[in-house]
């Protein structure tokens, strides 16, 4: 099933490609491009998101993790963008979506802020990046939740899909996350197009 179809059966409108239009945005913010649905059905085959009390989707874009993952698995979901017009695509979309999801009690909520200013609160325990900005902001946010996780003591899980060797390098040689697991998408046509999984124990 192509991906309109599959974003039809949610909703919601999430195809597309966006580049930042300012060079110093550029910079530090990649493009606006959704994972694809056959990799988060694999994902969702591997990962238990039983788990998660509620996951934030940093770059959300236009929503489609979160829209996915809700529908699916009835979990909260925070989506945090700063780009102000996919920003207010996801929101559009999230109208469009809670009309055919209302049995669906969990929340599914954006924020419109840069990653590194949204505030993280102790429900949330899985952050997901796909790749959404530079090596720096991508710190500054592992050092927020880490600051989080000392406040409020807890598991929390990282879920990186196609993410840059310097997210990688951090996490392995300046903070406590280990790798549980590497989920690869079978069939894709580029051999980064897998998941890593990063874990803190609580």
């Amino acid at each position: 099933m192509s991906e309109r179809k599959r974003d039809k059966q949610l909703g919601i409108r999430t195809t597309g490609i966006r580049e930042w239009e300012s060079l110093l945005d550029r910079i530090h913010y990649n493009r606006y491009e959704a994972t694809p649905y056959r990799a988060l059905d694999v994902l969702s085959d591997k990962y238990m998101f039983c788990r998660v009390k509620r996951i934030v989707d940093f770059g959300c874009g236009r929503g489609r993790v979160l829209f996915y993952l809700h529908n699916r698995f009835h979990i909260p979901a925070v989506g945090v963008e700063a780009n102000t017009e996919t920003y207010e695509e996801a929101v559009e979309n999230a109208a469009m979506y809670k009309l055919k999801a209302k049995h669906i009690a969990a929340p599914v909520e954006f924020v419109h802020c840069r990653a590194q200013e949204y505030r993280i609160e102790g429900r949330d325990n899985c952050f997901y990046f796909f790749n959404p900005f530079s090596g720096h902001i991508f710190r500054e946010v592992i050092d927020n939740i880490l600051q989080s996780v000392e406040e409020e003591k807890r598991a929390v899980d990282l879920i990186l899909f196609y993410p840059i060797n310097e997210y990688i390098d951090y996490l392995e040689t300046a903070t406590p996350f280990h790798i549980i697991d590497e989920i690869i998408v079978p069939g894709a046509s580029d051999k980064n197009d897998k998941f890593y999984i990063y874990r803190l124990e609580g």
